[in-house]
């Protein structure tokens, strides 16, 4: 077994045995005694893991690395999980797979990505599920990563091929997706409709066309499925993006993003049950500017000013 692999699997088991006597549970953050004691405890369980399981494991400074990451993340982490599967309370989500779940994000949100590349941290995870897991483990982590991956945005844009050369993007498979700064005018004022994903930004709805849908068709559709809107008017059409999304499962996928200013007079916002974001709301346009946002959609936002005549 590769160092590496052999070392989180004894973070996930020492963070296992620590969850499985419940001295994981509570806050993390913000109380350091607290913070220290679990520390504490975490330390020595890894040092007897590491003398039990992995004797010849150099220092054992990566599982080190890991399990501790874990735990200084761990609110954060856990969160995540709850959005990525909102079906699954933390609590009765299996241990070994909560566990094994806490490394793997870790290691894909926090971790060095030079060092461990997206997909080794999904693939790694999967394989720790599968070896310590139940039958249906490896599916339901492979899922939990696989949502929360996708919701990166593009975590494959720079990947380079087998022998370091670029991608060739000609030979990529094509998605084709619909998208659209969504307004609403009040009186005097332009709201905006903005949905909020579980890295905790602000972003525009968007989705995927069915196969043979023309674009405006299956934006529409899109959108009134993702906001549950029932009314909208496309005005005019915004730019068009392209990246490469590095999917766990089908691999890098070039994704082709057309997006269009829509107005809408439906006042209420019901977020489809979604495993990537976990909020919806109207802004006007000085809340909208202060916002987290991603920086490669901002630019929509200026187009969608400019197209109103709203005052900056």
């Amino acid at each position: 077994m590769a160092n590496r692999h052999l070392s989180r699997s004894i973070a996930m088991q020492a963070l296992f045995e620590l969850d499985f006597y419940g001295r994981l549970e509570g806050p993390s953050g913000g109380r350091a005694g607290k913070l220290a004691h679990k520390k504490k405890d975490l330390s020595e369980t890894l040092e007897r893991t590491i003398a039990e399981f992995g004797p010849g494991l150099d220092d054992g400074s990566f599982a080190k690395k890991i399990a501790m990451g874990v735990l200084e993340k761990q609110e954060e982490i856990d969160d995540i999980i709850q959005k990525a599967a909102p079906e699954w309370p933390i609590a009765q989500i299996a241990p070994v797979d909560r566990n094994v779940l806490r490394v793997g994000l870790f290691e894909l949100l926090f971790g060095e990505r030079k060092e461990v590349p997206p997909k080794v941290a999904i693939n790694e995870s999967i394989e720790l599920a599968k070896s310590f897991g139940g039958d249906s483990s490896g599916k339901f982590v492979n899922g939990v990563m696989g949502t929360v991956y996708r919701e990166l945005g593009e975590p494959g844009k720079d990947d380079k091929g087998k022998k370091g050369e670029p991608l060739d993007l000609n030979k990529l498979p094509k998605e084709e997706l619909g998208g659209a700064v969504v307004i609403r005018r009040e009186r005097d004022n332009v709201l905006f409709a903005m949905v909020h994903d579980v890295f905790g930004r602000w972003t525009f709805s968007k989705g995927h066309l069915e196969k043979g849908e023309d674009i405006e068709t299956g934006t529409e559709r899109e959108i009134k499925e993702e906001l549950g809107i029932k009314n909208l008017k496309i005005l005019k059409k915004l730019s068009e993006n392209e990246y490469i999304a590095s999917d766990p499962e089908t691999g890098p996928t070039r994704r082709h993003v057309s997006y269009f200013l829509i107005e809408t007079k439906d006042k209420e916002l019901k977020l489809e049950s979604s495993g990537g974001l976990d909020d919806a709301r109207w802004f006007d346009i000085e809340d909208v500017r202060a916002l987290k946002m991603y920086d490669d959609i901002k630019h929509l936002l200026d187009e969608a000013v400019e197209a109103l005549k709203i005052k900056k």
